[in-house]
């Protein structure tokens, strides 16, 4: 009775509100309405979407209880200020009951809309999904071959491309073939053209290579790109068996394969071979020594209390005959350069002067060694001079010295002649060179000015023929600006190489002993493997000795193979490629050069050229 009496005179608005503008706004209702409005509210439990931004927000429901159209304009105004969303209530119970049931209808409808649109969407995303892939790498193509037929250049008749490409010589028919195929399929009447272009422009570099030769590609390349050089493989398993024969070491023994050349009975009787364990043998008596073992160490050696003397001395010697035979190798490897890139000068003034001066020095040094083993033998080693001795001597040009006599005969003569060429080979890549280079500058820059300003007579060209020479003599232009000389560059440059080359031959030299190093470490971990873990094994003369031993050898094989093959390995290799890549190469690689990246889709995909 109350709300039907009422409802004829009050009207009300409804909605919802942001929670914490409730405070505020109750207070602005009873303020500007002067409290003739009844507000009631009740919070939402659950939060809710804003429309606006996305946010999850928590609301609150009101009503507003007002009488007149004036409260009701006020009432509308503060709820558009502070955001409220008004909905619309019908007055009388039936009414709402039918409106809550239409909207309960609509939302069932509109959930039913959602979730067929959602259907849709995921049958639509589910199909796409097989094919993005293909669409991804179709849009990668495309964007790849319009930004390199941006890089090209229109003629004059605005219907052709000219590029200038870098390929490798090889693939020119390959490439002139996929033209010719391209210009069939697109139905051109205008066949492609490929011509090849003569230009001082210093080409990129490119090998080709395998599965097996990339991997140490890619060691070179993680480097220095390559140029004017060429990288060598040197299989180093072959190489560290070839050392295993030569030293004759297995498992730190020695293998008996061909009898040892020693024999102690020419010295020696029965009786005091069985009361000494130590013996000393002379060479020098007859029978005693039969001849050197015919490859490698003779094994007799590994049982000697003296070996590690001969060994270091054997090997030391050994290192520094394989460095010098190396760094000649580099060194004339570096005429093929010279004569590959048709630079004689760097063959008279470079390859030249450098060869000699090695050879002069540590070429003669190897001499000395091979000379000392061939003229002294055991009856004469005792008054054998140092090596050591008589290499430092010859430098300081001291040939007075008691203690070391001279091993032949004009020995002062030779070593000061060949100390003077090796230091008139100096001057010769320091000084000599850089000059020529001078002359032939001046000589070439003389000779441009008496051109008669390149005035070409004739017909004249055509359209086609002036952006051709057009194009070239900004070619020219370009590549003389590039190549222009400088005497203070190049002087700086040539003191630098000359000063390194000096100085690198002496202390690359010093390094190859890093070969008798390593194999004196690798010897001496192998030895105490096989003393203190194989040893006990072996030493045992019991029926069940042989499962120890099983067991020992596990462990030793163990040992050998973490410590031997991988980790002392690993430092074979480190140093290997240290002395491949600072002592070897540095004779005549240059890493100035930058990779060869040809256009491929594959590395496009892969995104290996992203920039």
């Amino acid at each position: 009775m109350l709300i039907h009496a009422l409802s004829s005179s009050c009207r009300f608005v409804a909605g919802v509100i942001s929670r914490e503008r409730i405070p505020t706004f109750e207070r602005m209702l009873w303020r500007v309405c002067r409290g003739n409005v009844f507000l009631r509210q009740a919070d939402i439990e659950d939060s809710l979407e804003d429309p606006a931004t996305g946010d999850q927000v928590y609301k609150s429901v009101f009503i507003i209880f007002f009488q007149g159209d004036q409260l009701k304009t006020r009432v509308k105004k503060i709820c558009e200020g502070f955001r409220a969303s008004l909905y619309p209530c019908p007055e009388t119970p039936q009414e709402r009951k039918e409106m809550a049931a239409g909207v309960a209808t609509r939302i069932d409808d509109l959930q039913m809309v959602l979730n067929q649109t959602e259907d849709h969407r995921q049958r639509v995303l589910q199909a796409a999904a097989k094919t993005v892939r293909v669409w991804f790498i179709k849009v990668r193509k495309m964007k790849a071959v319009y930004h390199t037929l941006n890089l090209c250049n229109i003629d004059v008749t605005q219907k052709c491309l000219i590029a200038e490409v870098w390929c490798p010589v090889s693939d020119m028919d390959s490439i002139q073939f996929a033209l010719r195929r391209g210009t069939e399929k697109s139905g051109s009447t205008v066949p492609s053209i490929l011509n090849r272009m003569q230009t001082k422009q210093t080409p990129p570099t490119f090998n080709k290579t395998n599965k097996f030769t990339s991997g140490f590609q890619n060691i070179v390349d993680m480097f220095s790109m390559v140029f004017a050089g060429r990288y060598i493989i040197l299989l180093m398993g072959v190489f560290s068996i070839y050392t295993g024969i030569i030293y004759n070491d297995c498992f730190s023994k020695s293998l008996n394969l061909f009898g040892s050349g020693w024999s102690v009975r020419p010295m020696f009787d029965p009786r005091t071979l069985d009361e000494n364990k130590v013996l000393q043998l002379d060479p020098a008596v007859r029978g005693v020594f039969n001849g050197p073992y015919p490859i490698g160490i003779d094994p007799i050696w590994n049982i000697a209390t003296n070996k590690l003397t001969f060994l270091n001395s054997f090997k030391m010697k050994m290192s520094v005959i394989l460095g010098v035979i190396h760094m000649l190798f580099g060194v004339s490897l570096s005429l093929f350069n010279h004569l590959y890139f048709k630079k004689p000068l760097n063959i008279y003034l470079g390859f030249i002067p450098e060869i000699v001066f090695m050879a002069s020095l540590f070429g003669y040094l190897v001499i000395l060694v091979f000379y000392k083993w061939l003229a002294y033998d055991a009856h004469t080693s005792r008054n054998a001079p140092s090596l050591l001795i008589a290499f430092i001597n010859m430098f300081l040009f001291n040939y007075n010295d008691p203690t070391n006599q001279p091993l032949y005969r004009g020995q002062m003569v030779i070593q000061t002649l060949l100390v003077l060429i090796a230091l008139a080979c100096v001057p010769c890549m320091l000084i000599v060179k850089t000059l020529v280079l001078r002359r032939q500058y001046l000589w070439k820059k003389n000779l441009g000015t008496q051109n008669f300003g390149g005035i070409r007579v004739g017909n004249g060209p055509t359209e086609d023929q002036a952006e051709i020479i057009q194009h070239d003599q900004l070619s020219q232009h370009s590549e003389n600006d590039e190549h222009e000389f400088n005497f203070g560059d190049v002087a700086v440059h040539q003191a630098i190489h000359t000063i390194e080359y000096c100085l690198g031959c002496i202390s690359n030299t010093a390094s190859y002993l890093r070969l008798w190093a390593l194999s004196l470490a690798h010897a001496q971990l192998s030895e105490v493997l096989w003393t203190m873990v194989m040893h006990l094994g072996l030493s045992s003369r019991s029926f069940g000795g042989f499962v120890a031993l099983s067991i020992i050898f596990g462990a030793f094989a163990v040992l050998t193979v973490c410590i031997l093959l991988i980790m002392e390995g690993l430092s074979a290799f480190l140093h290997a490629l240290r002395l491949h890549w600072v002592e070897f190469q540095n004779k005549f690689y240059v890493g100035q050069g930058f990779k060869f990246l040809p256009f491929t889709f594959e590395s496009i995909l892969e995104g290996r050229f992203e920039d």
